[in-house]
């Protein structure tokens, strides 16, 4: 069986050692130079960033910044939750001087409004403004869940325009939906300690919580929660919103907790 067989002779010495901080910022450069000798420019995009390693993320930032010394087309596009900034500054102490960290958060009433109204008049179908106010009421203009609501009120909608009594009715089904996919996904990642700390934390209403107030209706001390705290931060439930304070990262789930009883 005739065959063939293609291989490259690797330049020695050239990202090559191992360490990814020596090693990633010569790939970059490499990337760079090639990109300037096509007049283009060089996009990175990672989401979840905050599940990076330390070590990866240091070695993904001193890249950069060589980039940004050389003069180089390659930029940086990340996303992720709300510790990203402080994750990146505990990697390397330069990392603010390099990114800006734009907060992407819920929409506001006008633009949520827009988002699930222009669809349904572009399908030459209507919704009226109860069922709108409704629908971006509950939501808070979290745009996944007033993606998953408007699909599911629009499949059960009975006319060409979208009532309130519609909207009403599809919103048990969006819930059951969200609970068994998108809330189920992320408590599942946690341990059955972990549950209990995130339970506390629903329990007492809306965030973000003291840690003393979750000490306390565990009946235990903060400092004792120390490592349930820090793991669920790590898993990306929750994050630090002030010295002594937690919220969830994603909007809604403390109702979703207090659901489960």
């Amino acid at each position: 069986m005739a065959g063939v067989e293609m291989s490259v002779e690797p330049d020695p010495g050239l990202a090559d050692t191992g360490d990814l901080q020596y090693d990633l910022p010569d790939i970059f450069t490499l990337i760079g130079k090639a990109a300037m000798a096509a007049k283009r420019g060089w996009i990175l995009s990672i989401d979840e960033v905050q599940y990076l390693s330390e070590s990866d993320l240091s070695a993904l930032i001193v890249s950069l910044h060589r980039m940004s010394q050389d003069g180089l087309p390659v930029l940086l596009v990340g996303a992720g939750l709300p510790q990203i900034a402080r994750l990146a500054g505990e990697a390397k102490s330069y990392a603010e001087r390099l990114f800006h960290y734009p907060a992407v958060g819920a929409l506001d009433a006008v633009s949520a409004r827009r988002a699930v109204q222009r669809p349904i008049l572009d399908e030459g179908a209507s919704i009226s403004s109860e069922a709108l106010d409704l629908i971006v009421e509950r939501t808070r203009g979290y745009p996944f869940f007033l993606q998953e609501w408007a699909s599911e009120t629009w499949n059960d909608a009975e006319g060409p325009e979208i009532s309130l009594r519609d909207a009403d009715r599809s919103y048990s089904k969006t819930l059951s939906s969200l609970d068994r996919g998108f809330f189920k996904v992320r408590i599942d990642r946690l341990t059955k300690g972990e549950v209990q700390f995130v339970k506390a934390m629903a329990h007492l209403g809306e965030g973000p919580y003291a840690m003393a107030d979750i000490a306390r209706t565990m009946s235990r001390t903060p400092s004792s929660l120390g490592p349930s705290r820090a793991n669920v931060i790590s898993k990306g439930m929750i994050y630090s919103t002030d010295h002594g304070y937690l919220d969830f990262t994603v909007p809604l789930f403390s109702e979703f907790m207090r659901r489960q009883g």
